[in-house]
């Protein structure tokens, strides 16, 4: 990282840490360039950052600000094995290019990088350009060499191995003007090498007719019971903010003001109607960026859920998240911003109400943003409409109690009065953004491989999470907002039986017994294999699949059976369903048997070798980096099945061709094993 001293002349932050430093060293997440003195204050600054981190991850990862360089990559054969690699790019006035051998505050300002690690790059880089010695201010008056004109850098790589045909890489260089500096901005390139091997990667198989399987049997067009599941998780959410002290109180107060501005109850209903329209509209137009994203790439929702960092990153924001629902501090957008769209709610007619609507959603954020969150995070790998379904029933839960109650104004009588329960719901909600929070770490850590959070220690922890809240709902824990629990009334009484429930069925979920298989929470704690023991019980029916397309492919022309295909993912939840729920089943299991089956995942970041990473171009025209064993399923996946959820079963014959329509996720045992009869059934013919 470079120090701190360095940024502090071009941010006139002296001495003090700054959160541009994260705009400054990521220079391609935002697009363009950026002056430094000219931003937002620092508040608002940070609340986008984090806002776009969480709302609108990856959308610009992919448009990086050169400053207009053109850049062009040839290669040379020296050895076997041993290549240079040139880097041209034309003069760009009045942009100052840094020599890549120069170094700020022993920081390297240019890199080589390759996803294999058989591929070594030999510096520094020999360079030609007319050079130019320069001080900057940035950086106390240092001097460094750059370049105005044209230049050409030349490093040399090491291959080990299978050489191949094009070698794909990404260089890293650094460029600047007066009061901008523009550190290791990312260069994708990719060079044909002499005397390398083409790759023999298939993406798309040339027998696979989707439209004509031998029989007709499996899934038409679920997406639409999906959407309805998506929207009442939605409208359960929306549901629960309500019950939160930023929401529930403003019901009474808004619709009483509506109905006496208005002159008349019948003006005063259709206004509130309307304050709940825009509510329910305000809330399902925030999915219109992942409509944006989801055409850029069919697959980038589905990369964004599962990159191990964004999962991270989601479980520091669920932890802060909690802690604000405990209370220890407030979290919100930034006042001004609430400040402003309050005082246009004195508009006329629609324009006021408009805005009268946004307040709420901006004010109300400290409440609503952590639930709000927690849906988009959970729905993300399911593509843009999900997102639109989820959020259209989080917006009409919110809406429909001012319409309704604005309709029927006596109903306002027999609302509870605001209190000491509205507190506990929201401490109540802290407790389960923690156990959500260990949901996105587990994420990580599969999708990594790390072995950090295994099975048992996921259930541990949420059973620790069960038994605090016990202990918080019977008084033996406060939080700073709450007050003397006097007494227990039924609703409290009721959740500490809950809750105490919950740390009793998760109990055996440590232990290695087959009464550690947990069925109703199946799919949320990582596999059953991956344990704590080393030889866990229950791991010990299930089928192993192989791991690759083209071994399976073999095997089943060997053995003369059918190939299961089973797209799956590390962090994907109803792929554990599946495999703890359904595939554990006799009959299922029985007839999975007759197959040669295969687990596809693709969320696998292992990097592929060398030889087997390409630039393909999908059936729409696009081209897709194939860098990691993920990258290569999931285009498998999207090419030959047109679809990028997870999971997705699929059954083809030894000759690759399809027997079958698709299964998506099935929880009827019975239900997949007629689909798994009818494949070797067609099998046969």
């Amino acid at each position: 990282m470079i120090p701190e001293s360095i940024y502090a002349k071009q941010w006139g932050y002296r001495g003090k840490a700054s959160p541009n430093r994260l705009l400054t060293i990521f220079p391609e997440v935002f697009g363009k360039a950026i002056r430094y003195r000219k931003l937002l204050p620092a508040r608002i600054r940070l609340s986008l950052f984090l806002g776009a981190c969480l709302l609108l991850p990856g959308i610009f990862s992919a448009a990086q600000d050169t400053g207009g360089y053109q850049w062009k990559v040839s290669s040379k054969k020296l050895d076997e094995g041993v290549y240079a690699l040139t880097f041209q790019v034309a003069p760009n006035a009045p942009w100052q290019l840094y020599d890549p051998n120069e170094t700020i505050s022993e920081m390297p300002v240019s890199a080589l990088e390759f996803a294999d690690s058989s591929i070594r790059a030999a510096l520094p880089f020999s360079v030609s350009g007319q050079a130019k010695t320069i001080t900057s201010e940035l950086f106390d008056n240092d001097s460094f060499t750059v370049y105005e004109g044209g230049a050409s850098f030349t490093a040399t790589v090491s291959i080990q191995g299978k050489i191949p045909a094009r070698l794909m890489g990404v260089f890293r260089y650094t460029y600047g003007k007066g009061d901008e500096f523009y550190p290791l901005t990312p260069w994708a390139f990719e060079v044909e090498l002499e005397g390398g091997e083409a790759s023999t990667v298939r993406i798309a198989i040339d027998g696979f007719d989707l439209d004509n399987p031998v029989h007709d049997c499996g899934d038409d067009a679920s997406a639409g019971r999906s959407l309805w599941g998506i929207f009442i998780l939605g409208f359960l959410g929306g549901g629960i903010a309500l019950l939160t002290p930023c929401v529930f109180p403003l019901i009474p107060l808004t619709v009483s003001f509506f109905t006496k501005k208005s002159g008349s109850r019948r003006k005063g209903t259709a206004n509130a109607i309307v304050y709940g329209l825009f509510i329910f509209l305000i809330y399902t137009l925030l999915s219109i960026p992942f409509h944006l994203v989801d055409n850029v790439s069919p697959e980038i929702l589905n990369n964004i859920s599962t990159n191990v960092w964004l999962n991270i990153f989601f479980f520091l924001i669920f932890v802060v998240f909690a802690f604000s629902f405990f209370g220890y501090f407030e979290m919100g957008l930034p006042a001004g911003l609430a400040n402003k769209i309050d005082s246009r709610s004195g508009m006329g007619a629609l324009g006021g109400i408009f805005f009268m609507a946004l307040t709420l959603a901006i004010v109300s954020f400290s409440c609503t943003g952590p639930i709000l969150g927690s849906l988009l995070a959970g729905t993300a790998s399911a593509g843009a409409w999900p997102l639109t379904a989820g959020l259209a029933g989080f917006g009409l839960a919110l809406a429909l109690p001012f319409a309704l109650f604005a309709m029927f104004p006596g109903w306002l009588q027999s609302l509870p009065k605001s209190g000491g329960w509205l507190t506990t719901i929201k401490g109540t909600l802290g407790f389960l953004e923690l156990a959500m929070a260990v949901k996105f770490l587990s994420n990580a850590d599969l999708v990594g491989q790390w072995g950090l959070l295994k099975r048992e220690t996921f259930i541990a922890i949420w059973m620790i999470i069960a038994i605090l809240l016990v202990l918080y709902l019977s008084g033996r824990i406060r939080l700073p907002h709450d007050g003397h629990l006097k007494k227990i009334g039924p609703l409290r009484r009721g959740g500490i039986l809950l809750f105490a429930a919950v740390a009793l069925y998760l109990a055996p979920g440590v232990t290695n017994t087959r009464y550690a298989n947990l069925g109703l929470i199946s799919g949320f704690p990582p596999p059953l294999c991956y344990s704590l023991y080393k030889n866990p019980v229950n791991c010990d029916a299930r089928i192993e699949p192989l791991r690759n397309y083209e071994e399976a492919l073999q095997l089943a022309r060997r053995q003369q059976k059918p190939l299961l295909i089973d797209f799956t993912g590390w962090a994907c939840v109803n792929c554990r369903r599946m495999e703890e729920n359904v595939w554990t089943n006799e009959e299922v299991s029985a007839l999975m048997k007759e197959f040669v089956v295969v687990s596809l995942y693709v969320d696998e970041r292992k990097k592929l070798p060398a030889s087997e990473q390409i630039t393909y171009t999908t059936k729409a025209g696009a081209q897709k980096r194939i860098i990691t064993v993920g990258d290569k399923w999931a285009a498998f996946q999207m090419e030959n099945f047109n679809a990028v959820s997870q999971p997705q079963y699929a059954i083809v014959s030894p000759e690759e061709k399809i027997l079958t329509r698709t299964k998506g996720y099935t929880p009827s045992p019975k239900t997949f094993a007629r689909w798994l009869q009818c494949g070797l059934d067609a099998g046969k013919k």
